[in-house]
């Protein structure tokens, strides 16, 4: 008996993510070279925002990794 079923056919929808960039929501397709952002624009905005330092982690330098003479001596405990 011949196979009736044509989910094997048809092809797959691709997942749908939000733009990194502009929040906007596209299909996360392997052949956008500008994926996970949405477009050129969107890439060169998150780019340009790394370079200038807009994303940075705080961090509290560890007094060990110091030269002695820049530790403030209210930071040993």
């Amino acid at each position: 008996m011949p196979r009736t079923d044509t989910a094997m056919d048809t092809p797959k929808k691709p997942p749908m993510v939000h733009c990194p960039s502009c929040g906007e929501p596209h299909p996360y397709l392997l052949d956008n070279p500008y994926r996970p952002f949405c477009s050129k624009g969107c890439q060169a905005i998150d780019l340009g925002a790394w370079a200038s330092e807009q994303y940075r982690m705080s961090a509290k330098p560890n007094p060990e990794d110091l030269p002695e003479d820049l530790i403030d001596p209210d930071d040993i405990r």
